[in-house]
């Protein structure tokens, strides 16, 4: 058997830690159920991470991180409403494949508002400066239009909650969203 590197764990436990918290939540997911995802102990996860909260916010900013490359690699020389297509259907494929992407992405929303209730400001500012370099990844691929990343980021985030709360494809709700029907408008559908 290959021994990894501190590295190679280290990215284990993101990946596992990612798993978890899109599924249980911070508060609901404990470090005995990540370490027992990675295959090891307790005190090993603490020797790479000095607690729960280090963790979460590595794997929140893997999430975002996994997000940024996502949208710059498909809107890579591409402009306008080429950028916004190629953006908006990787992510709509990304979700669907990888439903634990979505899920982490609302589980850093509710962390912050939870942690910042219970005064901890590092959560919030963390995964908003995620956000922030987010928003400008797509502001640039949109032409710095403010109008039109605003309503990428509004859809984007309307899809987030009906995919969370389970529509599936093909429902009503989902019929107003049609990017490709916004890029022909209304008349010429």
């Amino acid at each position: 058997m290959v021994r990894m590197s501190a590295a190679e764990r280290r990215e284990s436990i993101v990946r596992a830690a990612s798993a978890e918290f899109a599924r249980g939540g911070y508060h609901g997911t404990s470090t005995e159920a990540i370490a027992k995802r990675v295959g090891v102990s307790q005190p090993y996860l603490f020797r790479l991470f000095p607690g729960k909260k280090a963790i979460f916010l590595a794997a929140a900013e893997r999430c975002v991180e996994d997000t940024i490359r996502m949208f710059a690699e498909a809107s890579e020389g591409l402009e306008g409403e080429g950028a916004l297509q190629a953006m908006a259907g990787v992510y709509t494929r990304t979700i669907a494949e990888r439903p634990e992407l979505l899920m982490m992405q609302m589980q850093m929303y509710l962390a912050v508002a939870a942690a910042e209730e219970e005064g901890d400001e590092e959560f919030g500012a963390s995964v908003r400066a995620g956000w922030l370099r987010l928003w400008d990844t797509v502001h640039l691929a949109l032409g710095a239009d403010v109008c039109e990343t605003t309503s990428f980021m509004a859809y984007g985030m309307l899809i987030n909650c009906l995919s969370a709360m389970g529509f599936p494809s093909g429902h009503r709700i989902w019929e107003g969203l049609d990017l490709s029907a916004r890029a022909e408008g209304p008349s010429k559908k």
